[in-house]
């Protein structure tokens, strides 16, 4: 394989990796999901719902934020009722911000709308070739540059 091939991933990659390509994704997955949920406090959602309870702290480089930011986040969402608060079992200055049942459904919902989205943008694609690409995309996010 020549080095072009690294280069047409690389310029792939850094369109799917924007800030404003995630955003405007985060945004069309969003809506109508309530005033709590929208393109800001997706990642903390998807985060928290990947990883299980965090600080807010150790969510923070997850999601490309710093602590005060997944905070604030967070708190929109525990007043929406979709995160809850519970004392951290080792750390008495932190507490884990939590997936409540309402949050679970929201996740959930979420991944199904971004699965649609997914099927739908690859429905033109000849049979096979989609399975075929999520089988490499797996193979090169465990094996690749980024395991």
């Amino acid at each position: 394989m020549d080095n072009e091939v690294g280069y047409e991933i690389a310029d792939a990659l850094g369109l799917l990796l924007r800030r404003t390509t995630r955003e405007r994704l985060h945004r069309s997955l969003t809506e109508g999901m309530g005033e709590a949920v929208d393109e800001v406090t997706y990642p903390v959602l998807s985060a928290l719902a990947r990883t299980g309870p965090r600080s807010a702290a150790d969510l923070a480089s997850d999601v490309g934020l710093d602590r005060s930011g997944v905070t604030r986040r967070a708190t929109r969402l525990e007043q929406a009722g979709l995160v809850r608060r519970e004392p951290h079992p080792t750390d008495r200055r932190a507490a884990l911000l939590v997936l409540t049942d309402a949050g679970e459904r929201a996740v959930a919902e979420l991944r199904r709308r971004l699965a649609d989205h997914i099927t739908a943008s690859l429905a033109a694609w000849p049979p096979g070739a989609a399975r075929e690409f999520a089988r490499s995309l797996h193979r090169f996010v465990a094996d690749g540059p980024f395991a």
